[in-house]
């Protein structure tokens, strides 16, 4: 059953870098809200490429990612938000984070164009959740149940994402923010996404940060800021 306390965040996104768990956060969330899921599209035709470091791929890689999430995030403006609640598992600006670090000055100043005319024409969350990962996690789950692509991913690349993310969000204002500790969220766990959304219908502040009880402090509580 939706939650009556945070009827007023319609569109939720949920963001965080590769392995950090947007899309299963955004899936226990649609079904404990009975919202729909939208989904990020990871399908690319340049995304081998652009991990093999082929010349211009980079690029490529980009633009495709940008003009579907363009498209995808477009289509939500004719869609009734106010009838149905909608769980993002990416946010369009994080677009941007990834380009900083791929692009080189040349490319980013057509990307910057192109991006500036289509960040005109989408609509923003109500709310971001922004999964805060360390990298030993992001490591670790790559490791153990990443794509092969993913397993390509240098150490120093993913390393960067973790900063170029934390700076981010540490100066996001576009919309209300949750911060959430996320090495120990456990996204199966019924306790620990109800709890999260009830933090969601207390937000009276924002940023807000949200640390998770998890398994790493068995005897604690959960605390946010």
């Amino acid at each position: 059953m939706p939650d009556d306390s945070i009827s007023r965040f319609n569109h939720i996104a949920i963001e965080g870098p590769v392995r950090s768990g947007k899309s299963h956060l955004a899936e226990a969330m649609a079904r404990r809200l009975n919202a729909k899921t939208i989904h990020d599209r990871t399908d690319n035709p340049y995304l081998k490429e652009f991990y093999q470091e082929k010349e211009g791929a980079a690029f490529l890689t980009q633009l495709v990612f940008l003009v579907n999430r363009y498209h995808q995030q477009a289509a939500l403006l004719q869609r009734d938000l106010f009838q149905e609640r909608v769980v993002c598992d990416y946010l369009f600006e994080k677009d941007k984070v990834y380009a900083y670090q791929t692009l080189s000055d040349d490319e980013l100043i057509i990307y910057e164009k192109i991006y500036g005319i289509f960040a005109e024409r989408i609509t923003r969350p109500d709310l971001t959740i922004y999964l805060q990962t360390s990298l030993p996690t992001l490591l670790d789950r790559i490791r153990r149940s990443g794509t092969d692509l993913e397993k390509s991913i240098s150490e120093k690349y993913l390393e960067d994402l973790v900063e170029a993310f934390d700076y981010f969000f540490f100066n996001y204002q576009a919309t209300p923010l949750l911060v959430v500790k996320a090495d120990d969220l456990e996204f199966s766990r019924d306790e620990d996404i109800e709890d999260l959304i009830a933090k969601i219908g207390q937000m009276k502040q924002s940023p807000l940060f949200y640390v998770p009880l998890g398994r790493s402090n068995p005897g604690g509580g959960r605390r946010t800021t």
